[in-house]
């Protein structure tokens, strides 16, 4: 291909990569060194998650994106992007990401509309690189708490201080929650709740729970331990849980990776607790954000399929979904 073939039209939604400033300084090349050398697969998905944010700005407000995601992962996206417009690809590489984050901080903002002001926590459990803190004004009568590994928080605090501490970066660091608690735990093992209510979560009060980009790095035993033990808070307050369930040929991606699915997220939820569930795919009317224009594309090819098909009829491919689930329940619910 030549060089004239290799160049895109100036576009101001996909400028030119310019790397933050503080991705140059010691310290913070020396904890991005330390992510990709010890790093393991779930916690990695953190960084790229924080790429995909930072590259498709023009649709998501995260300015600590960047800082989060890394030299790397910033640039391995970037080229991705680059060849998939090069290409006139139908699907632009982080469009999921851009999606799923922009379809939960949309469901976010109306669950806590929903509550009328009333006092609210929100729990985002793997957090990994989040911002939302420090970026979504919805947030600003919430009370948030963050769990994660210790060692994910540790840096991810490590590098926030970078940002307190440059001048440039300062400006972006405002939080937008009420508060922001960090909570290091794994939620693979069964300390981690009470790890929560030690930090100040009261599981009395009405909570929102974010599981974004999290469930299926899980075994199934793990992954349900943690949706039932969400589910029991249905009892006590209302209880909302925002989360992505993949399906299960979506597992086949990486077997080694990928463990927990429900085909049928739908189905299970209401069956440990839950009264009321709505299931979106990627480009259905609200999973849209205008990024899914193209009849064509594998979202909307996807979506004519029943979700019983498993395998795509026209060219027996696996049909790898991803749900974004919303469910909630009450002391005074019914369950269907």
């Amino acid at each position: 291909m030549s060089d004239q073939e290799n160049t895109l039209p100036e576009d101001p939604m996909w400028p030119e990569l310019k790397l933050p400033d503080l991705l140059s300084t010691d310290t913070v090349r020396e904890v991005h060194a330390t992510i990709e050398n010890e790093w393991d697969p779930l916690q990695l998905s953190a960084c790229q998650t924080a790429a995909g944010r930072a590259l498709w700005k023009h649709l998501i407000h995260d300015p600590l994106a960047g800082l989060l995601a890394g030299e790397s992962y910033l640039k391995s996206l970037y080229e991705k992007i680059k060849k998939d417009r090069i290409n006139n690809a139908r699907e632009v590489s982080g469009v999921i990401l851009a999606v799923r984050t922009l379809w939960f901080d949309s469901k976010l903002e109306a669950a806590l509309k929903s509550f009328n002001s009333k006092e609210t926590q929100v729990v985002i459990l793997g957090s990994g690189m989040d911002a939302r803190a420090y970026r979504l004004s919805c947030l600003k009568d919430s009370d948030v708490f963050e769990v994660d590994f210790p060692k994910v928080l540790q840096v991810k605090t490590t590098l926030l201080q970078a940002a307190i501490e440059s001048t440039n970066e300062r400006q972006h660091l405002k939080m937008t929650a009420k508060s922001l608690r960090r909570v290091a735990a794994d939620i693979r093992e069964n300390d981690w709740l009470e790890k929560l209510q030690i930090s100040g979560f009261v599981p009395e009060k009405n909570t929102i729970w974010i599981l974004e980009g999290i469930l299926y790095y899980l075994s199934h035993s793990h992954a349900m331990q943690v949706l039932k033990i969400i589910a029991e808070k249905c009892a006590l307050t209302h209880t909302v849980l925002l989360a992505d369930f993949m399906n299960q040929p979506s597992t086949t991606l990486s077997s080694s990776i990928f463990h927990f699915y429900s085909d049928w997220p739908d189905h299970l939820l209401p069956s440990i607790g839950f009264s009321h569930v709505e299931l979106s795919q990627i480009g259905d009317p609200d999973a849209h954000f205008g990024l899914m224009h193209d009849p064509l594309n594998l979202f909307n090819k996807l979506r004519s399929l029943p979700r019983s098909i498993q395998l795509n009829p026209d060219d027996g491919t696996p049909c790898c979904r991803l749900y974004l689930v919303q469910a909630s329940g009450s002391p005074n619910q019914t369950i269907p």
